[in-house]
């Protein structure tokens, strides 16, 4: 049997899996990550680290495991806060639990783990891990959870081969119910416990007052778009138009001021992202307001009524190719050639049809339909039936 290092969250699912791995007869180490000190901002009565880390322990205890916490918040702070706070402050919008999986469990934590002899990593995510054989080699494969509410694959979008090739993930072909009810019968002090929505082993945090940390607020203005405005009645015929080049059809409409009316100030556009509705605190409107797009340089947060406003809508995205990430190499697009997926473009969003394209060096991501709220700086996913095979950074 192998040593296996577990990631403990504190949570249910983390202490199922470093159960099953127990009862399978693998040499199991719980290891607690702590990745954050700053309490301030933290919404206490959600998930505090304190509480998780004591949890996390009885769970050890009851399972006779040894446990250990491992302070990883100088790390956290370096390759998630400040990435995150670099992001924000550019206008883009980051996801810190992929980078979280990308850059502290899967690298950090997972050097941490192998230092201590271990053979694998395991965490409670719930996602599956399958293997195939390509020109005489293994190659590791990511697929869908079983359990099609909770699939957290979108999370691992980011890992490589050599991370799935020490990764573990033995509730991944289980259902929450299912999890949950053999915590009941093992007896263990998370099985009744909430499921945690916050930040990536933090807990739920007050994110303006995270913000404000390091981006302070600034005035300015709130620009409604109207649904016929010129810019928007070109974009809609773009984005139903598959003729044009696909450079152009990714392109997003550029407001400015001139493009709407003034209907109310805000107090920092770094505090926004597209499609956002709950913040902007302006009435009097027959739909509610979402954010169509935010001028960093300007200040400026452009909104428009309703949830179906066309500006809302795109029909592609470029993606970076500095964060690209194939978790399959063998699959990997040569220049000029594209390839059908399936695609999502936020965790838990249903998969819809599309292309993806490479052309001089560039990703572009074109949607067999159009899509909501295209975000800069979240992820897109491209999946094979279950597996998710690459991904990379929205522009």
């Amino acid at each position: 049997m192998a040593r296996v290092v577990v990631g403990m969250s504190g949570g249910v699912d983390s202490s199922v899996a470093a159960h099953l791995l127990k009862e399978q007869g693998h040499e199991v180490i719980a290891l607690f990550m702590r990745n954050w000190n700053e309490a301030s901002v933290t919404l206490e009565d959600e998930c505090p680290w304190i509480d998780d880390s004591r949890d996390a322990m009885m769970v050890a205890e009851q399972l006779g495991i040894p446990f250990q916490v491992l302070d990883l918040s100088a790390e956290y702070k370096t390759r998630i806060v400040d990435y995150m706070f670099l992001e924000y402050s550019k206008g883009k919008t980051p996801n810190p639990d992929v980078l979280c999986n990308r850059e502290i469990k899967f690298d950090i934590f997972l050097k941490a783990a192998l230092k201590l002899g271990a053979d694998f990593v395991a965490t409670g995510h719930y996602v599956q891990k399958a293997e195939t054989v390509v020109d005489g080699k293994t190659t590791y494969r990511l697929l869908a959870g079983a359990d099609p509410n909770k699939d957290q694959s979108y999370f691992l979008c980011q890992l490589n081969q050599e991370q799935l090739e020490k990764a573990l993930f033995p509730i991944g072909a289980l259902l929450k119910p299912e999890v949950r009810k053999i915590a009941e019968e093992a007896g263990l002090v998370t099985a009744a416990k909430k499921d945690s929505q916050g930040l990536c082993f933090i807990g739920k945090i007050s994110l303006p007052e995270f913000l404000q940390q390091q981006l302070k607020s600034k005035k300015g203005d709130v620009i409604e778009i109207l649904d016929n405005s010129p810019k928007v009645n070109e974009h809609s015929a773009k984005i139903v138009d598959k003729n044009i080049l696909s450079e152009d059809r990714v392109i997003r409409p550029v407001f400015t001021p001139e493009d709407g009316n003034k209907i109310g100030e805000h107090g920092g556009a770094h505090y926004y992202t597209i499609g956002q509705r709950k913040g902007l605190q302006i009435g009097g409107k027959t739909e509610p307001l979402f954010v169509l797009q935010t001028d960093v340089v300007s200040n400026t947060v452009y909104v428009g009524q309703g949830v179906h406003h066309p500006a809302l809508l795109g029909s592609g995205v470029e993606v970076d190719s500095l964060t690209f990430n194939w978790l399959r190499p063998d699959l990997a697009l040569k220049e000029g050639s594209e390839m059908r997926f399936k695609i999502r473009i936020r965790y838990r969003q249903p998969l819809f049809e599309g292309v993806l394209q490479l052309k001089n060096g560039r990703y572009f991501a074109l949607f067999d339909a159009p899509e909501k709220s295209i975000t800069p700086g979240q992820f897109i996913a491209f999946y094979l039936d279950n597996e998710l095979v690459a991904s990379g950074e929205m522009i």
